[in-house]
């Protein structure tokens, strides 16, 4: 694991509730595990308790999950996990997501299919062009309960036979909704993947 995190890289951690997520800084790598100093009080964390990681290095999204051996105020210290895995090379996982969802500027509604979806963007497929210009709002459905409000911001546009297929990059309203469809993301590729 040691070659695998750099000191001064940023990693998100993720405990149980998904709603005390934290993000921090490597400080120091040693063979027995790492220290993170977090960027807020680390809520929601217990010692022994197991969380989920995300950092990017030169390989990618690397995924794992530990647990605090110690705890002194925004100071982590981080045991070795077990294994880990590489969600994809780009900087945010992308997953399979198919909804029709409205997509949103003022009075402007465009009715979208959803192809996928990652916490940069996604890619969608709607029967108009859409203002290249414009940002529009929208809500993401992750379950039956749970859902990320967010902008999306176009970046390219291709014309078919009778549609329009769109990409484009996400701005997020929240620090902690960016968190819950890293999240989402990466645990429905980790599934995608068991199948």
């Amino acid at each position: 694991m040691r070659e695998l995190l750099e000191k001064g890289k940023r990693i998100t951690v993720v405990p149980t509730d998904f709603k005390n997520a934290n993000k921090g800084t490597i400080k120091e790598v040693s063979p027995e595990g790492f220290i993170v100093e977090l960027d807020y009080e680390p809520k929601g964390m217990l010692k022994r308790n197991y969380c989920e990681f995300f950092t990017q290095n030169q390989y990618g999204m690397l995924y794992f999950t530990s647990f605090p051996h110690e705890i002194k105020g925004k100071t982590l210290r981080i045991a070795n996990p077990a294994k880990h895995k590489y969600l994809q090379r780009r900087q945010y996982t992308r997953v399979k997501y198919n909804y029709d969802l409205e997509l949103r500027n003022g009075d402007d509604i465009h009715r979208i299919y959803t192809f996928d979806v990652s916490a940069g963007g996604m890619k969608f497929k709607c029967s108009e062009a859409i203002n290249l210009d414009a940002e529009y709002s929208i809500t993401l459905p992750l379950s039956s309960v749970q859902s990320v409000k967010c902008n999306f911001l176009p970046i390219r546009i291709e014309k078919n036979d009778s549609s329009y297929t769109v990409s484009g990059k996400f701005s997020f309203l929240s620090e902690r909704d960016k968190m819950v469809l890293i999240q989402y993301c990466a645990k429905r590729s980790i599934e995608i993947r068991n199948k």
